[in-house]
């Protein structure tokens, strides 16, 4: 695919995190997976910058996997479960209880640079647009350091 990026791109870099980055308030979001109980299993999870903060603010499907969901929200409590660290989130029009489980891969977003989207680099671009003639636009592009989007 070919992709039209104008010379304002927002590049963000993606880098590993770990469940102690993840604090009472935090803005994330949490590809997932739902569970008899209601809760979500994540997937992953993405630790957003503070600019980000209501960004898709909600919980929908997801193309991750099939049935998965995407819940961005703010996480308003953390709690140890013997299946493994419960995040609660809240967005607009709700909650949802995300199961962390150890081996889940989580992200930190950061500021990247253009100069990092070279051949080889692995990238995520969301909300791009078709033009006539068959290429794609966008105004952003995620790049992984040291791990490749989505995870």
């Amino acid at each position: 695919m070919k992709v039209k990026l104008p010379d304002n791109v927002m590049v963000v870099a993606l880098t590993k995190a770990s469940l102690a980055d993840i604090k009472q308030g935090s803005y994330v979001g949490v590809a997932g997976m739902p569970q008899a109980d209601g809760s979500q299993k994540a997937l992953e999870v993405h630790i957003f910058p503070e600019a980000m903060r209501g960004t898709g603010d909600g919980h929908r499907g997801w193309d991750l996997q099939p049935s998965s969901t995407m819940t961005n929200g703010a996480v308003e409590q953390t709690a140890a479960s013997a299946d493994g660290q419960v995040l609660t989130l809240k967005y607009k029009d709700g909650e949802k209880k995300i199961v962390v489980m150890p081996q889940t891969p989580i992200v930190v977003y950061v500021a990247g640079e253009k100069s990092e989207l070279k051949a080889g680099a692995p990238i995520f671009v969301s909300a791009a647009t078709k033009q006539p003639d068959g290429t794609l636009t966008t105004p952003r592009v995620n790049v992984g350091r040291g791990v490749a989007p989505p995870m």
